[in-house]
């Protein structure tokens, strides 16, 4: 009788890390994650008109998506930035 493979529930799962407004803090931690070996997605996102006010009035916003898998790695990863780009951070807790 052949066993089903079975498959662990967080493949395929990502989850937002965080989000940001600032280029350099987008880019600084992309940086920090791909030095410790953390795959992610970055994406840009256009911000409607009347919905501005809620990010300081930035035209768009940067989300950072991570597998659930990896997520206390990639807070630790985050504890280690500077405190000037960790500051522009909107982090996400699960």
């Amino acid at each position: 009788m052949k066993k089903r493979i079975r498959c662990d529930k967080n493949i395929n799962k990502d989850v937002v890390l965080c989000e940001t407004t600032n280029h350099r803090a987008s880019n600084c931690t992309s940086k920090a994650l791909l030095k410790d070996s953390i795959s992610f997605s970055k994406r840009w996102k256009h911000i409607p008109f009347f919905r501005r006010d809620d990010y300081n009035g930035a035209s768009e916003v940067c989300v950072i998506k991570i597998n659930r898998n990896e997520y206390t790695r990639a807070r630790r990863c985050l504890d280690g930035l500077e405190s000037i780009y960790k500051d522009r951070l909107l982090l996400n807790i699960i």
